[in-house]
């Protein structure tokens, strides 16, 4: 926990064999300027991960390192554990820019009837080093129903919101975040915008969506069509095949 203040933010950060890119997420959450508490939650690494853990161990609030049950079971987990008013998490391979939950914190507090905020974010491609923003939106179902337009490492969540939900769906692996925005507006009402950049989304080799493509794009149709009245509009289908297959290709 930083400081002696209450956790203003619960941070939990799931993390498997991502022992490369965990320092730099946990001194990315560490260098806001609020009181945190933040726990990780590592699927039982044997690339160094558990170095990297016992070295920020002092200033975690919580830790372990087994076997689980997948991404979103170690999150629901790790936040179940705080008691902070306000929630995220953040993959290790990911960062926050700094001031980023301070200013997520700021503008929920001056809309008390939004579930929770989101930013914007750039990608950072890992082997070239080149940056490009994500595809982030003012919130509107219609264009959630077209594509995710919430960027997951730049957002913070009211914890009455993520309770009121259950948290994530442990079933998905890969639309896990899709999912909990469409349940978060359909429960507890649409989320705030903050234009202006948060974090950073980083893109490598071993991610999920570009290890599998097909299978991240099947279980986000399948939210979209759980969510969207059974509907799943066009655009879906006529894209798909350039998102799974021409970009596998691409590399």
């Amino acid at each position: 926990m930083n400081g002696t203040h209450p956790p203003a933010v619960t941070v939990a950060v799931p993390s498997f064999e991502q022992g490369r890119f965990l320092a730099a997420a946990l001194e990315s959450v560490f260098a806001q300027d609020l009181p945190l508490e933040v726990f990780v939650a590592d699927g039982g690494s044997r690339d160094g991960s558990l170095a990297v853990i016992e070295r920020f161990a002092p200033r975690l609030a919580g830790w372990r390192s087994h076997p689980d049950r997948g991404q979103a079971a170690a999150i629901n987990e790790c936040i179940a554990r705080g008691t902070a008013p306000l929630v995220c998490w953040l993959n290790s391979d990911d960062m926050l820019l700094p001031g980023a939950l301070e200013r997520l914190l700021r503008e929920l507090a001056a809309a008390p009837d939004a579930p929770m905020a989101y930013g914007r974010a750039f990608d950072l491609d890992d082997a070239s080093g080149r940056q490009a923003p994500v595809w982030v939106e003012h919130f509107d179902p219609r264009r959630l129903a077209l594509r995710c337009i919430v960027s997951q490492p730049a957002t913070l969540i009211r914890r009455s919101a993520w309770e009121r939900v259950g948290g994530l769906d442990e079933s998905l692996q890969m639309a896990l975040d899709y999912d909990l925005w469409w349940r978060l507006y359909r429960a507890c009402g649409a989320p705030l915008f903050v234009d202006a950049p948060l974090a950073v989304n980083r893109v490598h080799a071993h991610t999920k969506t570009r290890r599998y493509r097909a299978r991240h794009y099947r279980e986000a149709i399948a939210v979209v069509r759980r969510h969207n009245g059974g509907h799943v509009p066009l655009k879906w289908w006529l894209y798909q095949p350039y998102a799974v297959w021409f970009k596998a290709l691409a590399g």
